[in-house]
């Protein structure tokens, strides 16, 4: 998939375990797990607002696109 969660890395410049976090943001860890890993499908504006109001971020410190290979060929 072409856009990339980077949860792990603003977890870890706050300090914060992921079950803080998912507290924090009222979600659960096997949630957090899902978006860490990149297994998610998708993120509600609702949750995203929560993350970043939390980790006190932008979307784009969260998700970041990085092209398919594929998507390149015209």
């Amino acid at each position: 998939m072409a856009i990339i969660v980077d949860l792990d890395v603003q977890l870890a410049r706050h300090h914060m375990s992921v079950g803080e976090f998912a507290a924090a943001v009222g979600i659960t860890p096997a949630n957090v797990a899902v978006l860490k890993n990149g297994r998610a499908k998708a993120v509600r504006f609702t949750t995203l607002d929560a993350i970043c109001r939390t980790l006190g971020c932008q979307p784009g410190d969260v998700l970041r696109y990085v092209p398919d290979e594929a998507q390149d060929i015209p």
